[in-house]
């Protein structure tokens, strides 16, 4: 997708009605400090819309990011964070599960684990709760940099047996540093929207200028090539012109 524009939009808090939206949502989730924050902005192709922060935990609302008036990412709070307390953690979970529970748009939810260390315990809980409340979370390995390439396909063959996935549960190697990943992640959620009518519109236009462009450069490389008006010849043009001159001035003197 290319992202043209793109906000916050909507922030809800613990006590907010979450927004019956008129676009497609796709969600992530994943625990605090797993790079969730810089997953949605090399997605969004900006640097600090989505805050990051060395503090783990910062995240406390859900927050929805409007993209080309088109569709929203929703940022699900962190879970997991072990300096907070058991109230805190409990609202956190709250909040997910009524979002997950009430929103009529989300699409798709992307669980995100950090590939450098086997799945943690609340990484299991809540891939196995998103599993019985009917949902097939895509699972996206981040920090792929970090690990050499050849130790890659063994931490996501890991994060696969310790979650106890299905076979065929995605799982998308991502790096934020060098957007490995990206691409493979937008065309999933490309794949999975339904765009609403004045951009499916829009595009539809667009489609139909190009191919009015390629159809008339096709009919102007289809004229047959104009003949020469005059005798293609060895000599120099200058030449020739210099000699009707002579002939022309000698004629004029015998006359």
């Amino acid at each position: 997708m290319v992202i043209k524009n793109v906000c916050l939009e909507i922030v809800c808090g613990i006590t907010s009605t979450i927004p019956d939206n008129i676009y497609d949502e796709v969600a992530f989730a994943g625990k605090s400090n797993v790079g969730k924050s810089s997953l949605i902005n090399a997605l969004m192709n900006r640097k600090a819309l989505a805050r990051t922060s060395s503090q783990p935990g910062k995240t406390q609302t859900i927050n929805f990011y409007n993209i080309n008036d088109s569709m929203y990412l929703v940022d699900l709070p962190g879970y997991g964070y072990a300096n907070a307390n058991v109230e805190i953690k409990a609202k956190w979970g709250q909040m997910i599960e009524n979002y997950l529970h009430t929103s009529k748009r989300l699409k798709a939810v992307f669980l995100l684990i950090d590939i450098r260390h086997d799945p943690s315990e609340n990484d299991q809980l809540m891939y196995e709760w998103m599993v019985d409340q009917g949902f097939a979370p895509i699972i996206i390995a981040t920090k792929a940099d970090k690990l050499k390439k050849g130790q890659v396909a063994r931490h996501v063959q890991t994060i696969r047996q310790v979650l106890q996935v299905e076979p065929d549960t995605i799982v998308i190697p991502f790096s934020a540093e060098t957007k490995e990943g990206r691409e493979e992640i937008w065309a999933l959620i490309d794949s999975l929207i339904e765009l609403p009518e004045h951009v499916k519109e829009e595009l539809e236009r667009k489609n139909k200028d190009a191919q009015t462009v390629s159809d008339e450069q096709k009919t102007e490389d289809a004229k047959p090539e104009k003949k020469a008006r005059w005798k293609k010849t060895d000599r120099p043009v200058a030449r020739k012109t210099l000699k009707k001159a002579k002939k022309k001035s000698a004629a004029k003197k015998k006359s």
